[in-house]
């Protein structure tokens, strides 16, 4: 693709095809995200239904394929109602807040190694700083809305989100340790030769540590006491609707992808192939699996994403006294123990270091 702007805009300098690249590639990303968000709506609902051996949407379009598009259509058009009392602007600005960080943070995230809007040497920390971000877009949109229980849902989400980034970003270091890079990039190029050099063995505490952090980070079950219905209502976002209380979810569903594509690249290889290492499929037809590729990309983040799905509909939600130990008395000793354990392998030249 890059060729082919390349030599449509040739007439122009090298920073301005550069530009035309990124905007381009912007518009890729955002647009694939909002698409994605359709069709995760969709296919959460049918997983869900079949778990729970329901149908699940089956109306509109074949097999209730349209029911996303439906959805999004009906919330478009409903009117915004913003409370008497609220503060009309901050009122508006706190769904903004939480969406776009949530894309803002795709900007460093690679696809492959040719497809990247921003190749940062930091990009590890610039993903921590947007990802923390969104508590301020929580705790805005329950103050503004004037309500008791919104506001109580706000402190709720943002004591939440607090205890779970400490025990992510821990959970970061320790891939930071393994990688030796801040750059997505090179951590996944440490991760290359085969499922055995993936970082998800040396490092399995972290991984679990870090996938549990992020279901919790983005709210969703069984972790989404922020929302829980029968105590406070709907949480920060009670008083939202129509165009302004879809931001919300789209942002949720943004940040379940971006937590799925994460831990793909931070240990199970990013676009490494499950079959780097057999040989034998070497000069055959299927040698195309061998190969690094977006696909294998693709399949690890769609199974996080499921997995997501599959926890909505197994696990009951935790008591809020239960959600906070398991974040502070338990997730957080065990990164920080394992820290130390990483210590002891890089000294000993084991695991991600043996070849160091």
């Amino acid at each position: 693709m890059e060729e082919l702007i390349t030599s449509l805009f040739s007439s122009l300098t090298l920073q301005e095809v550069e530009l035309i690249i990124s905007i381009v590639n912007i518009i890729i990303v955002t647009a694939s995200l909002i698409l994605f968000v359709v069709f995760m709506v969709y296919f959460e609902r049918k997983i869900m239904g079949y778990m729970h051996a329901r149908i699940g949407p089956n109306r509109v379009g074949p097999k209730g394929i349209f029911q996303s598009l439906a959805d999004t259509i009906k919330l478009l058009f409903k009117e915004i109602i913003i409370p008497k009392k609220a503060d009309k602007f901050m009122f508006l600005l706190a769904p903004l807040l939480l969406l776009i960080p949530a894309i803002a943070a795709w900007a460093v995230v690679p696809m492959n190694p040719e497809f990247l809007i921003a190749d940062i040497n930091a990009g590890l920390l610039y993903l921590l700083a947007l990802t923390s971000f969104g508590v301020y877009g929580v705790i805005l949109a329950g103050w503004a809305s004037n309500s008791k229980y919104a506001f109580l849902g706000a402190m709720r989400a943002a004591a939440q989100m607090v205890a779970y980034e400490i025990a992510m970003g821990f959970a970061l270091v320790g891939v930071l340790m393994a990688g030796g890079s801040l750059k997505l990039g090179e951590i996944v190029a440490a991760q290359s030769g085969g499922v055995e050099n993936w970082f998800f063995i040396p490092l399995f505490p972290l991984f679990i540590v870090y996938f549990i952090s992020g279901v919790a980070e983005t709210n969703r079950h069984p972790f989404d006491v922020a929302e829980g219905e029968a105590e406070i209502v709907a949480g920060f976002h009670v008083e939202y609707s129509g165009a302004a209380f879809a931001i919300f979810f789209l942002a949720e569903y943004i940040n379940m992808a971006l937590i799925s594509i994460l831990t793909a690249i931070f240990f199970l290889g990013g676009w490494e192939s499950i079959f780097s290492n057999f040989s034998v499929l070497e000069k055959t037809f299927f040698n195309f699996l061998i190969e690094p590729s977006i696909f294998w990309l693709l399949i690890k983040t769609l199974f996080f994403l499921f997995v997501f799905i599959w926890l909505r509909a197994t696990f009951p939600r935790y008591r809020y006294d239960q959600l906070m130990t398991l974040g502070w008395k338990v997730l957080i000793p065990i990164t920080i123990v394992w820290i130390g354990v990483e210590c002891l392998m890089f000294v000993m030249q084991i695991g991600p270091w043996n070849s160091v």
